[in-house]
C-alpha cells in the first residue's frame, strides 16, 4: 500500500510540474509590454478620431456658423497655444488642487460613513436610503447654500465638492459589504478575525471591488462639481479651468472655450485610466479574473 501511495504521489509531482512547466510557456510567449500597451491604445485613438470625424462633419453641415461652432482644424491649434502659455499652467494647477483636496476630504468622510452604516443594522436602516437621497442631488442644488455659509470663497467649492462625492464612495463601500459572501465573514471568525481585524483583514479586502467603484464615481461627481463651482464662483486673482471657460464664454471666443472643455475632458480620461482603470485591473488580475501578462 505504501508502494503505490509513493507512485500516485510521484506520478502527481510530474503531472503537476508538466503543468508548471506549460504555464511557464505560456507566460514567456505572451505579449509583450508594448504591444499590450497597443492593444490598450488603439481603440481609445480610433475612438478619438471618430468622434473629431463627426464633430468636423457637423460643422460642415453649417448647422451652426463656424463663429459659434468652429472645428477641430481651428480648436486644436488653440489648444496648442494654451499649452504653451504660462497662464494655463496656473489654472490647471489650481483646478487640480482644488479637486485632490476636495476629493480627499470626501475619501475620509465617505470611507467613514460607509463603514458606519455597513457595520451597523441601526445605521443602515436609518441612514442607508439617507446616502442614496444625497448621492442623487444635482451638485447645483447645494451651491446657494455654499454660498450662504461661505460667500464666494474656496471653502464654498469645496463643500459642495465634498456632498458631491462622499455619499457614492460611502455607498460603494456599503455595497461591497452587502455582496460578502457570508461563508468568507464565517471563515474570518472562526480564524479570530473579530471586531478591527475582521475589519482590516476580511471585511475591507473583500469588499474592495464595491469601493474602487465608490471612489470612481465619487470622483466623477467631485470633478464635475468643482467644474461647476468654478463657473459660479469666481475668487478675484485666481485663475482656473472653470474661470477660463467663463471668461471665454463672456468673450464669445468659441475656440478657446472648445479648447478648455478638451482639456477639462482629458483631465478626467487620464485620471481614469491612470489611476481608477489600473487599480481595478490590479484587483482583477490579483483575484485571478484576468490572466497575468494579458491586457486588460
Amino acid at each position: 500500500m505504501a508502494i503505490e501511495n509513493d507512485v500516485l504521489e510521484t506520478q502527481l509531482e510530474e503531472e503537476l510540474a508538466g503543468l508548471d512547466a506549460l504555464d511557464a510557456l505560456r507566460t514567456e510567449a505572451g505579449p509583450g509590454l508594448a504591444s499590450r500597451a497597443w492593444s490598450a491604445l488603439w481603440p481609445k485613438v480610433l475612438a478619438l478620431f471618430g468622434v473629431f470625424a463627426v464633430w468636423q462633419i457637423v460643422v460642415w453641415s453649417h448647422w451652426k456658423p463656424e463663429y459659434a461652432l468652429p472645428g477641430p482644424t481651428s480648436v486644436l491649434p488653440e489648444l496648442g497655444r494654451q499649452l504653451k502659455t504660462v497662464a494655463f499652467w496656473h489654472a490647471v494647477a489650481t483646478t487640480m488642487r482644488r479637486a485632490l483636496v476636495g476629493f480627499g476630504l470626501a475619501v475620509a468622510i465617505g470611507t467613514l460613513l460607509g463603514i458606519g452604516v455597513s457595520r451597523s443594522s441601526i445605521l443602515k436602516r436609518g441612514f442607508g436610503s439617507f446616502l442614496t437621497g444625497l448621492q442623487s442631488m444635482p451638485s447645483i442644488t447645494w451651491f446657494p447654500l455654499a454660498i450662504l455659509l461661505f460667500k464666494l470663497s474656496e471653502g464654498a467649492i469645496l463643500f459642495v465638492v465634498v456632498l458631491g462625492a462622499a455619499p457614492s464612495i460611502a455607498n460603494g463601500l456599503v455595497s461591497g459589504v452587502d455582496h460578502i459572501p457570508p461563508l468568507l465573514l464565517r471563515a474570518g471568525k472562526m480564524l479570530g478575525a473579530r471586531g478591527v481585524d475582521s475589519l482590516r483583514h476580511v471585511v475591507l479586502p473583500a469588499a474592495l471591488p464595491g469601493y474602487v467603484a465608490g471612489l470612481k464615481q465619487g470622483w466623477a461627481f467631485s470633478w464635475r462639481s468643482l467644474l461647476a463651482g468654478e463657473l459660479l464662483v469666481d475668487i478675484a486673482a485666481r485663475s482656473s479651468i472653470g474661470a477660463a471657460l467663463n471668461q471665454a464664454r463672456e468673450l464669445n471666443d468659441a475656440t478657446k472655450l472648445l479648447a478648455m472643455m478638451i482639456v477639462v475632458f482629458g483631465i478626467g480620461v487620464l485620471i481614469d485610466g491612470l489611476v481608477f482603470s489600473a487599480v481595478e485591473t490590479r484587483i482583477r488580475r490579483r483575484r485571478g479574473l484576468i490572466e497575468t501578462g494579458a491586457a486588460a
